[in-house]
């Protein structure tokens, strides 16, 4: 097994599940436990995690210094380079120019860590403002980029490298991380996506009293339920909250596919409870909260509503997790508060099923695979928990909605036609807070700028934006200032993940 300490970084169980996905088993531990904790797991190595700190400040978070003592492999990734650097006597300072982004390595000295990559230049994921400016003695510089001398070191049985192996934009990520588990660890291959299937099915099937599934018509939910369904005895009732966010028609094409699959939805409308409560609201953060409130209380009356019933099962997904600032550590940033983690008050009365809870989406689908759930169901497009509240930049309103709904059907219509809706990760619509003159049969018109957004990614911890073609971008952007008067003006967000993320707010 492989032990990774999390400092609270974005990426902790990112790292988890690259290596879990090379067959190694990995345990996810706070950045401070002991080292004879560590070592009683006896791991073939350990890894630090990167984190949002700056090493040299006072509430810089430390590891048990007794952890180096381990005649283990040890690797640190960007904060845990930094860690390494800092505390073994080299110069940790903020950078002249961070580096975020895709940013170009060069090799100066082959290593084990970079063994078998073709190349002395390659791209790599960077998302740091601090820099190793100096080694500690007899550290060994292996790798540098344009903005840190020492992107990539060794010294003994210690490894450090700026960047993120872990990213899925990084190229030869996955060789350098086998090159640490395998070359350097000697790590065995004893873990798969069926044997932690399997356990969770075992797991639940222990489960004696009713269970509500909460669903929304995406990927996570529908693996959740089919999952469920695949119980014997269990007692399960599936639901689904109209909040009113949703998009055109969605009530019906969702409860079209769960029929599909053998399970009846009951479909409860609380619209006006949400909107009501949304009201006058702008604030992203404020919008979530609220969304998240508003679904604990509605859970309370459908509980009510139903005998028996103990559990909530929810399809979270280990991305919502963190990017609420919860983690092992309890030190990771809150990015933006997903409806159904950070959102969710703590007296809640019945207890929280997340099978999902530390899984990517792409471990998530091929769970969906092994369920033989049909490729059309499992391949649609990721959709926020809070829905088109947060493609509403600004305060949500019903003509608002109607505006963007009619859009976003649009897009996804021509998405279609061109046969390019299965080969991106994400296509949507955000209208924003602003308005655009725009020039219609020589009249004027004063309409909402629309921004589309379509990016490409393998499990939504990083994206890039995706390069479609200007006829096709042209072809949308004429469709729908055509077809939504209100809309004047169309543009297009070139924006990757960092420094953006994928959703606006």
């Amino acid at each position: 097994m492989i032990v990774i300490l999390d400092f609270g970084s974005q990426y902790t169980h990112l790292i988890s599940r690259r290596i879990r996905n090379l067959g190694v088993y990995t345990e996810v531990l706070p950045f401070n436990v002991s080292s004879e904790k560590v070592s009683e797991l006896n791991p073939s190595g350990v890894i630090l995690s990167g984190g949002p700190q700056s090493v040299y400040s006072d509430e810089s978070l430390r590891p048990d210094l007794q952890l180096f003592r381990i005649p283990i492999p040890i690797l640190g990734i960007c904060y845990g380079s930094q860690l390494i650097a800092h505390i073994f006597g080299g110069r940790v300072r903020k950078a002249d120019v961070g580096e975020y982004g895709r940013t170009k390595l060069r090799v100066l000295k082959k290593n084990k860590i970079l063994s078998g990559i073709p190349s002395k230049e390659f791209f790599v994921w960077m998302s740091h403002g601090d820099v190793i400016d100096s080694l500690p003695e007899d550290f060994e510089v292996l790798a540098h980029t344009d903005f840190s001398p020492n992107a990539v070191f060794k010294f003994r049985n210690i490894w450090g490298v700026q960047f993120h192996p872990e990213v899925y934009h990084t190229q030869f990520g996955d060789r350098i991380i086998e090159n640490f588990v395998f070359g350097i660890c000697r790590a065995k291959r004893d873990w798969n996506i069926e044997s932690y299937l399997e356990s969770k099915l075992k797991e639940l099937s222990e489960i004696k009293e009713g269970v509500l599934c909460a669903v929304s018509g995406g990927t996570d939910s529908t693996v959740l339920a089919v999952l469920l369904s695949r119980i014997k005895n269990m007692n399960v009732k599936y639901f689904l909250i109209d909040t009113g966010l949703l998009r055109k028609n969605d009530v019906e094409k969702i409860r079209k596919n769960f029929n599909s699959l053998g399970i009846q939805i009951d479909v409860f409308d609380a619209s006006s409870n949400f909107l009501s409560q949304l009201k006058g609201v702008e604030d992203p953060e404020e919008k979530r909260k609220i969304v998240g409130r508003v679904f604990a209380e509605v859970f309370g009356s459908i509980i009510n509503s139903y005998k028996g019933m103990k559990y909530l099962a929810q399809g979270t997904l280990y991305p919502d997790v963190i990017e609420s600032g919860v983690s092992v550590s309890g030190k990771a940033d809150v990015i933006k508060t997903h409806h159904n983690v950070g959102g969710m008050p703590s007296d809640i009365n019945f207890k929280i099923i997340e099978p999902f809870r530390y899984l990517y989406k792409d471990e998530v689908r091929e769970i969906g695979k092994i369920l033989n759930i049909p490729e059309e169901i499992m391949n649609r497009h990721p959709f926020p928990g809070p829905g088109l509240s947060v493609r509403i930049i600004g305060e949500v309103t019903e003509e608002k909605l109607r505006i963007l709904r009619e859009a976003e059907e649009i897009f996804e219509e021509e998405l279609m036609k061109a046969g390019l809706y299965y080969k991106v990760w994400q296509a949507f619509c955000v209208l924003t807070n602003s308005k655009s003159v725009g020039v219609v049969g020589d009249r004027r018109r004063y309409g909402w700028v629309l921004a589309l957004r379509v990016v490409e990614s393998v499990d939504a911890m990083t994206a890039d934006w995706a390069h479609l073609n200007y006829t096709f971008l042209d072809t949308v952007a004429r469709k729908i200032v055509a077809s939504v008067p209100q809309i004047s003006r169309v543009v297009y967000d070139i924006t990757s993940k960092p420094p953006a993320t994928i959703e606006w707010e």
